[in-house]
This record gives structure tokens, C-alpha cells and sequence, in this order.
């Protein structure tokens, strides 16, 4: 019986109708859940802070210097009312200042023999900020008996590419950093005092020798005769390092970004222009889609009013013959979500390979299939009420 029933409702089932719905969705799902995955494996590339288009990003200014080197504007660093400003920014995530040492600070190595002194500069900022492994970064006064150091990444290229070439000496990987032997002099304020360094890491977001800012509050109060000094450089991570709004502040305030990540910016928030206009048209396909298929069911349950009618004065339910259409909807969505799925993988895999040679490993699409997932879903309830709702109407 249930076979004759379905003979006698498929017949006005118009199978263009269902294609044109079924190529659109197509269409537009693979649009919106291509377009999600370019993106993520653009901005996710390697997992570091060195991607290529990250979208949460961090950026240390320092006023601009003019002239005979005169800080511009008068000042000599960032005041309170100017870091509490730049907080403000709706752009601003989160700001960490940079504390510098106020004393002199004498570092020495030796290696096999031969030895080499110079004198450093110090400087730390809020541990939220440092991106190397944290452990065992911290000090004791009372029972540290060495300084736990982070260098910039620039500084170990620098030394073994310019400094050690032209004198022989050996090269440092960064898995022999924490075999450097390190002696700091540290001297002011009538004090002097000699502790051990240890290199923990190298940094690529922080151009500085840093230290933990236990250490520096400490070494401050003890060999700094003068007042802490206004800080000269801020870290500063920000939700869209592209956003045009952040270059207007910083010229407004002159201000200037260490490094040239401009580029990178930009790039990375015309990637973020570029996917939104792309996921949206994909949606607005989709929206079309269904609006096709729904004007398709009611036209079909008009032509098939009288036949429902008959149907429910033979004792079946008007949801037991809404069944019937929802099992036809229901197989061309699951249809519909296979081949977007198995098209995303197929496309993914002709631009991993590039990306792979840029470093970059990509995003999982377990996030992009499982979008795909739900926006399917979504469509299917919203066809099942719209359904039902047609059939009781009959």
C-alpha cells in the first residue's frame, strides 16, 4: 500500500525542480565551506607566531624620533594618559609595557679558551607576552642563583652569521642555547654584583634581550639611583593588525611599529575582506536554493491538494504523507553534503602542496566539513517544518 501511495504523490514531483534546488545548494555550500577553509589554512599556517596572515597579532611602538634624536612631540616614552588612550582603542586587545634596566649590565662567554665580554641592555615585559616556554622562567632574589634570559631570534643570526663567521668562532643552534655559559656584571648605585645567565629561548615577537620582570623590579631598586623612567616602548596585540584604523591612530600620534609588517597587515585583512564577500555569496546562493525548493513544494502540494485529502478521509496522517517528501528532501540534502564534502577535500589538496612549500601546514576541515554539517542540517529542518506545515494546510 505504502508503494501505491508513493506512485500516486511522485507524479507531479517536478525532477527539474529538485536539480535546480539540488545544484544550487550544491553550489553555494561548497562556495561557503571552500571559501571558510582557505582562510583558516592561510591564517592558521604553521601554528606559530610567525604565520603568514595571523589574525590576532602583536606590535611594539615607540614614538618616532626626529632631529638630533629628540623624541618627537617633547616626550621621552609613553605616559599614563597615553597608554590609558591606546587601551581605549576598540582595536586594542591588550597592552604590556616594556621596563628597562637602569643600571649597567656587563655580560661575558667563553668558549673553549676564548672568551668575550659586552655590555647589554635588559629589558622585560608581562610574561603574558613572551612566546617561548615559560618554564623555569622566573627569580628569586633570595634563592635564584641565575637569570633565566630570552634573546631575539635577529640576535642569534646576527651572531652566528656576522660576529662568529668573521672570527672563527663556533655557531650556536637553539638546541645548545642552555649550554652558553653566561656570567652578568650588574653595577650602579655604589653596588656591584655578579650572577650566572641562562639562555631559555629566542624570541621572533621581541626584538630585546628580556628578562623576568621579578628580576628587573628587583635589580632596579638595588642598582638604580634615579626614578623608574617612563616606559619608551609598548607591546601591543591587536584583534586585526590590518585594520586601517590602527594606521590612522599611530600617525595621528606619531607613533611607529617596529619592523615592516605593513604588508603582512594588509594582506591579512583583505584576506579577511575577501573570504567574507566570498562566504556570503556562497550564502546567498544557498538562501536562493532554498527559496527554489520551498516555492517547488508548494506548488507541489497544490497540485497534489485533492490526492492529500484522499489520502486523510483513508485514515493516513497528514504527517505520515508529509513522510513522504521529507524522506525525498532529506536524501537530496545528505546527496548534497557527500559532494560538498568530497569536492573540499579534492580542492584543498590542489592548494596544500603550494602552501606546504611556503611552511605552512593548513587547518584540520574537520571545522569547514562540520560547517557544511550544520548549515545541511539547518536546511533540512527548515524543509521538514515547511513541509509539514504545506501538508497540514491541504
Amino acid at each position: 500500500m505504502n508503494k501505491e501511495v508513493w506512485r500516486l504523490l511522485k507524479k507531479n514531483i517536478s525532477v527539474a525542480q529538485i536539480s535546480g534546488y539540488a545544484l544550487a545548494n550544491l553550489a553555494g555550500v561548497i562556495i561557503i565551506i571552500t571559501g571558510l577553509q582557505l582562510y583558516r589554512d592561510v591564517t592558521v599556517g604553521s601554528g606559530s607566531d610567525d604565520d603568514l596572515l595571523s589574525t590576532d597579532d602583536y606590535m611594539i611602538l615607540s614614538p618616532k624620533v626626529s632631529g638630533l634624536g629628540v623624541l618627537s612631540g617633547g616626550g621621552k616614552g609613553f605616559s599614563t594618559a597615553d597608554i590609558e588612550e591606546l587601551k581605549a582603542q576598540p582595536w586594542v586587545t591588550s597592552v604590556g609595557e616594556f621596563k628597562s634596566a637602569g643600571f649597567n649590565v656587563a655580560a661575558g662567554v667563553n668558549f673553549g679558551g676564548r672568551g668575550m665580554s659586552t655590555q647589554l641592555f635588559l629589558e622585560s615585559v608581562p610574561d603574558e607576552y613572551i612566546d617561548v616556554n615559560l618554564r623555569g622562567w622566573n627569580f628569586d632574589p633570595m634563592s635564584s642563583d641565575e637569570v633565566p634570559i630570552v634573546i631575539s631570534k635577529d640576535y642569534l643570526a646576527l651572531y652566528n652569521f656576522g660576529f662568529a663567521a668573521s672570527r672563527s668562532l663556533p655557531r650556536i643552534s637553539e638546541s645548545m642555547v642552555g649550554m652558553v655559559p653566561l656570567e652578568l656584571s650588574l653595577a650602579g648605585n655604589g653596588h656591584q654584583y655578579n650572577i650566572k645567565g641562562r639562555i631559555v629561548g629566542f624570541s621572533s615577537r621581541l626584538n630585546t634581550i628580556a628578562v623576568p620582570e621579578s628580576f628587573l623590579d628587583w635589580a632596579n631598586e638595588t642598582f638604580s639611583a634615579g626614578q623608574p623612567a617612563e616606559p619608551s616602548r609598548l607591546i601591543v596585540k591587536v584583534d586585526n593588525p590590518g585594520n586601517p584604523a590602527i594606521e590612522r591612530y599611530l600617525a595621528s600620534h606619531n607613533y611607529e611599529v617596529a619592523g615592516d609588517q605593513s604588508g603582512v597587515a594588509r594582506a591579512s585583512y583583505v584576506m579577511g575582506i575577501v573570504t567574507t564577500a566570498v562566504v556570503g555569496i556562497g550564502v546567498v546562493i544557498s538562501v536562493l536554493s532554498i527559496a527554489i525548493l520551498l516555492l517547488s513544494i508548494s506548488l507541489l502540494m497544490q497540485k497534489n491538494r485533492e490526492k492529500i485529502s484522499s489520502l486523510v478521509l483513508l485514515g493516513y496522517s497528514p504527517y505520515e504523507v508529509a513522510g513522504y517528501y521529507i524522506r525525498v528532501v532529506a536524501m537530496v540534502n545528505i546527496t548534497i553534503l557527500v559532494i560538498s564534502s568530497i569536492a573540499l577535500l579534492m580542492i584543498r589538496k590542489a592548494w596544500s602542496a603550494t602552501l606546504a612549500e611556503m611552511g605552512m601546514n593548513g587547518g584540520s576541515p574537520a571545522l569547514s566539513l562540520l560547517t557544511g554539517a550544520a548549515i545541511m542540517a539547518a536546511v533540512t529542518v527548515v524543509n521538514i517544518l515547511y513541509i509539514r506545515r504545506s501538508t497540514l494546510r491541504c
